[in-house]
């Protein structure tokens, strides 16, 4: 009796918007260590305040829900435990804060009789932790009111592109993410009032004064329902355009990232109709001196939307020095650039796909090259901006680094 050869296993390749598509645009080649090769970055410090501030709004969240705490929130009270909670859970993972960004987790030192009531205003003004504290004051009052889940994982399945069944190690891929926050709300036409109670929402302040979103309200029957979907960033709000040719354009990225979590959103049986995504990049509420120096650049090179409106923090950022005190920006310059509308289309929305399957198509592209026998450094393509590469640990071996590395030796 002849028995039958086992099948070859199926796998459908499944790609991460954040995990895979940011980190594949920032370097190809330090994408295939850190992701492919589970080579994790040996000072993940950008990595731990992302998903630090994350933690701390999603936490916030479901203790304002629960607790109904009125805003504005203490904190040494009311945030610092949470970013205690947050902290804990992260250096499980491995990841640590720098010693100026968070004051070190009480819970992680027995051997010290610490309460809260040791913490003082120095650690408050410690870099996360005064993010942590502006993000709930600033948005939370506005922001927690709207949501209607958070953390929502979303997935879909798209046709490989360029495929070839000889070649390709599957005809289908899958897209996966995470988004922050999903707001549900009904559409009015005049968008005087809202279906919540507080009318003086910020966040639907600035839906108003958008001439494109009011343009998309215009095209749904009053009191239907729609969606709006909501990211973090714990950064600065990048510029519109891009000095070094090199740099990934994450102005643009972050556009094809909302606009490709609307498309997987809409698969979704539940799904309403997207008209916008919203961005805060939390870094804006509380810039270090290495957000100003970008900022400024950015203001007198014209590669910003935001902040000219507001002259006076603009001539308080042109003439600031970096060796001088951060100066006292304005709350309103500080809000008005930590949050960017994205309106979703439909053109713009296959676009955005487009350019996902073109991404995808490069990763697979260079996995085939390896599978085959090339070289990891032929195989992906090393070329990222200065500022990547210095902080990169395998700049020391790669042959396509934009910093030198010719005095380098090992200890």
């Amino acid at each position: 009796m002849k028995l039958p050869s086992r099948s070859k296993s199926y796998m459908i390749p499944e790609y991460s918007l954040t995990g895979d598509l940011l980190s594949f645009l920032t370097c190809n080649l330090q994408y295939r260590y850190q992701n492919k090769g589970t080579l994790p970055p040996s000072k993940p410090v950008q990595r731990w305040f992302g998903e630090f501030i994350h933690g701390v709004l999603e936490e916030a969240y479901l203790q304002w829900k629960y607790n109904q705490t009125q805003f504005p929130w203490d904190w040494k009270e009311d945030i610092r435990p949470i970013e205690d909670l947050i902290d804990l859970r992260l250096q499980v993972r491995g990841l640590y804060p720098h010693d100026e960004d968070l004051f070190f987790s009480i819970l992680n030192q027995p051997d010290e009789e610490l309460t809260i009531d040791d913490l003082n205003e120095h650690d408050h003004k410690k870099l996360a932790s005064a993010r942590a504290e502006k993000a709930i004051n600033i948005w939370g009052e506005h922001l927690f009111p709207l949501i209607d889940s958070s953390e929502l994982l979303i997935k879909g399945v798209r046709t490989m592109p360029n495929y070839d069944e000889n070649i390709s190690r599957s005809n289908y891929y899958g897209i996966n993410g995470v988004v922050d926050v999903l707001t549900s709300m009904k559409i009015n036409k005049s968008l005087e009032q809202s279906n919540l109670d507080n009318f003086n929402n910020k966040i639907i302040a600035f839906l108003k004064k958008d001439s494109d979103f009011r343009k998309r309200i215009a095209e749904y029957e009053e009191g239907d329902d729609y969606e709006i979907i909501i990211d973090y960033k714990g950064m600065k709000r990048p510029p519109i355009k891009m000095n070094d040719s090199k740099a990934e354009d994450k102005w643009e990225t972050h556009k094809q990232q909302i606009l490709t979590y609307s498309w997987l959103r809409s698969k979704q049986e539940d799904a309403k109709p997207i008209i916008a995504g919203i961005i805060f990049y939390l870094n804006e509420l509380v810039p270090s001196k290495e957000d100003l120096v970008l900022i400024k650049d950015e203001l007198n090179d014209g590669l910003t939307d935001v902040g000219y409106e507001w002259q006076r923090d603009v001539e308080l950022i042109e003439n600031w020095q970096e060796e001088d005190k951060a100066p006292e920006l304005s709350d309103e310059f500080k809000i008005a650039r930590s949050i960017r509308i994205i309106n979703v289309n439909e053109d713009e929305k296959e676009e955005a796909l487009k350019k996902f399957d073109s991404v995808v198509a490069d990763i697979e592209n260079s996995l085939i090259k390896e599978i085959k026998g090339c070289k990891i450094q032929d195989a992906w393509k090393a070329d990222s901006d200065e500022r990547t590469c210095s902080a990169c640990d395998f700049k020391t071996f790669c042959k396509n680094n934009s910093v030198k590395t010719k005095d380098f030796k090992i200890p």
